[in-house]
């Protein structure tokens, strides 16, 4: 049994969320340059350079490349061989994130009542997503979420018989309402399969693959493409300028369903799709 203290998951914790916010993604910003290279309007290219900048001088500078650094999301794979030593595994999680949007000057966005809206003032507490996993190691992926991105989310409960093409349409039909509110480009996480909260997990754990990066079953690896070929030809664009840019990327994850059901969930990430990963 390996132990580790909760000051090491606490402190890893903290650096990541700084990093997410300050340090895009080598892959997001090798996505960017290449829609740079096809985007044939003048204003969907101009967005774009901006884009590049913009997350150049938050690299170099250590600066949020967001105004809008996001919920605290964090997945955690807990190796069964492991103990937590030293204090609650969720505390020290929320530990690491109140430091890290103190310390770090990232905005507070969490209200402690959903209805009464007073701020917490330390942007906790965060959204912990627990895995039992074999082994003695902890993986921590932190995804900070705008606002903006996550209002546009959709569940739909759809019926076996609406087969594919249902969930397509539901997914394009989603993209072209969100419309520029979620600062496209976007990256379009799909669940579908399980339980009305299982699609949802899994639509959000799929913005965690590297972007582009294709689905191992060459069917949904079509339906990706598919998708991201239809929601090209929205004419969104790079912030709703209009363009052929409106997504980086569809990814798909799924998860065994009922017969009498076929869930399917979207959640789509902003240009800035955030999200970094360490190991204990």
């Amino acid at each position: 049994m390996r132990e580790i203290k909760v000051a090491e998951i606490s402190k890893a914790v903290f650096m990541l969320f700084l990093d997410a916010n300050y340090d895009l993604g080598e892959d997001v910003l090798a996505s960017l340059q290449a829609a740079l290279q096809v985007e044939p309007s003048p204003t969907g290219r101009n967005v774009l350079e901006q884009l590049i900048v913009n997350a150049e001088i938050a690299r170099d500078e250590q600066v949020p490349m967001c105004q809008d650094t996001g919920y605290a999301v964090v997945f955690a794979e807990l190796g069964q061989d492991v103990r937590v030593v030293g204090g609650d595994f969720y505390a020290a999680v929320n530990e690491g994130v109140r430091q890290a949007y103190i310390d770090g000057f990232l905005r507070k966005s969490i209200v402690a009542d959903p209805l009464n809206r007073v701020n917490t003032g330390d942007n906790t507490p965060a959204v912990i997503h627990v895995e039992i996993v074999p082994g003695d190691k902890i993986r921590l992926i932190v995804a900070p979420k705008g606002g903006g991105s996550e209002n546009m989310s959709a569940v739909r409960m759809l019926k076996p018989a609406d087969g594919a093409k249902g969930v397509m349409d539901f997914v394009v039909d989603t993209v072209s309402r969100a419309g520029s509110n979620p600062c496209p480009p976007v990256v379009v996480g799909v669940g579908i399969g399980g339980t009305m909260e299982k699609v949802a997990l899994i639509a959000k754990k799929a913005l965690l693959r590297k972007l582009g990066e294709p689905h191992p079953d060459s069917f949904y690896a079509g339906m990706e493409r598919d998708l991201l070929e239809k929601i090209n030809k929205l004419g969104i664009g790079p912030q709703g300028y209009g363009g052929r840019t409106t997504a980086l990327a569809v990814h798909i994850e799924t998860y065994p369903a009922h017969i009498a059901s076929l869930p399917a969930a979207v959640n789509i990430n902003c240009h800035a799709s955030r999200h970094k990963e360490r190991v204990l």
